[in-house]
């Protein structure tokens, strides 16, 4: 068996990985050239093109891989050779972020070989774009008074597209905000704020979409995203200032009103478990969650 070779992502790679993704399209955050490229740099992830198909391996406390990107047969050919090197390297195969659609694909083709094991901490939340920019309903109540006293409590402020005009303001703020949020303590934190100072830095380089709130002239929040899939758009940053009464759900809405009403669906990606974060991400009712999961051999 030939060993593949697995390399870090780099901007280079930015329309190989994206060829990929297209032929096999997912709501779920981690199929996007920019979450695996600014993610590499904090996790151990490289890839492949195997059976001409997308794979990520992912060296963390196990061995693991992506489930293949590509067209149907490439994928199984993909599978086939992952479970063939997993046996000549007497190391289990173990699949991460496989949604439910990937595992009915590939409980089709090995009926009751595979269990999946759902983390409901890695779920995307998925919502419906209308809803979001509307925030009609009463269910969404509260959301509208938050917005409501924004506008009352700051007449002065305006929304406009992140360009190369106000980019480095949104990373002066962002450097604020590590600062004021303890990120050098909390390693998840710091990582998180390299993405977005990343994210911020590359902005042209990635595609990134991206809208910034401002109160007299002086940003307050920012947010960016990419379309994820043909129905799908996916918010990957979204930072304000907490002492801004009302700047989250501002940000949030304007931008979904500007850059996301062409798509159904705007993903939010995940709560990773945190309490406070899943309380919000739940208060905005989402239409589902895109639930990922390891998958494993059924012993």
């Amino acid at each position: 068996m030939t060993e593949p070779v697995f390399k870090r992502p780099e901007l280079e790679d930015r329309d190989l990985i994206t060829a990929y993704f297209s032929k096999a399209p997912s709501r779920s955050c981690e199929r996007t050239f920019v979450n695996v490229y600014l993610w590499s740099r904090h996790y151990k992830v490289t890839y492949a093109v195997i059976e001409d198909a997308l794979v990520f391996r992912n060296e963390g406390d196990l061995l693991a891989f992506s489930y293949p990107a590509g067209e149907e047969k490439n994928i199984k050919n993909a599978l086939e050779f992952l479970m063939e090197y997993c046996r000549e390297n007497a190391c289990p195969f173990i699949l991460y972020n496989v949604t439910p659609e990937m595992f009915a694909q590939l409980d089709g083709w090995y009926p009751g070989r595979f269990t999946v094991e759902y983390n409901r901490d890695v779920a995307d939340y998925v919502y419906e774009s209308e809803k979001l920019a509307s925030l009609a309903g009463k269910k969404l109540h509260g959301k509208r008074n938050h917005i409501n006293k924004f506008k009352a409590l700051y007449p002065d402020w305006t929304y406009e597209a992140l360009n190369d005009d106000n980019v480095e303001d949104c990373f002066q703020m962002a450097l604020k905000w590590r600062n004021q949020n303890g990120c050098e303590e909390d390693p998840d934190k710091n990582a998180e704020m390299c993405v977005t100072l990343n994210s911020l830095r590359l902005y042209k380089e990635l595609g990134l979409r991206g809208g910034v709130l401002k109160i007299g002239g002086k940003i307050v929040a920012f947010t960016l995203g990419e379309p994820l899939c043909e129905d799908t758009f996916v918010v990957h940053i979204e930072k304000a200032f907490p002492d801004v009464e009302g700047a989250y759900p501002m940000i949030n809405q304007q931008f979904v009103q500007h850059e996301c009403t062409d798509y159904k669906y705007v993903n939010r990606e995940e709560d990773t478990g945190a309490e406070g974060l899943r309380k919000a991400k739940l208060s905005y009712r989402p239409v589902f969650l895109e639930e990922k999961g390891i998958v494993k051999e059924t012993e």
